[in-house]
């Protein structure tokens, strides 16, 4: 990541679960078996020079393996 986190993932929603996320082979050859779900929510991020904006970002998480691969998708303000 190119960015770290500043404040709460807010509007949270599941985009995709099990077999309709199409990285699901490689997500469990990586990080194990679970009940994979590709979420996306909106959050203030830093960069490493320092600005800040709020985005949409996206990853993957399942239960006790935790949030994988936050990506920034699009800028909000």
């Amino acid at each position: 990541m190119d960015f770290e986190l500043v404040g709460e993932l807010t509007d949270i929603e599941t985009i995709a679960l099990g077999r309709g996320i199409r990285e699901l082979p490689r997500l469990r050859r990586l990080y194990g078996k679970g009940r994979w779900r590709k979420m996306k929510g909106v959050a203030r991020i830093r960069f490493r020079d320092g600005r800040m904006r709020l985005a949409e970002l996206h990853w993957y998480e399942a239960h006790g393996i935790g949030k994988k691969e936050l990506k920034r998708k699009r800028y909000l303000d």
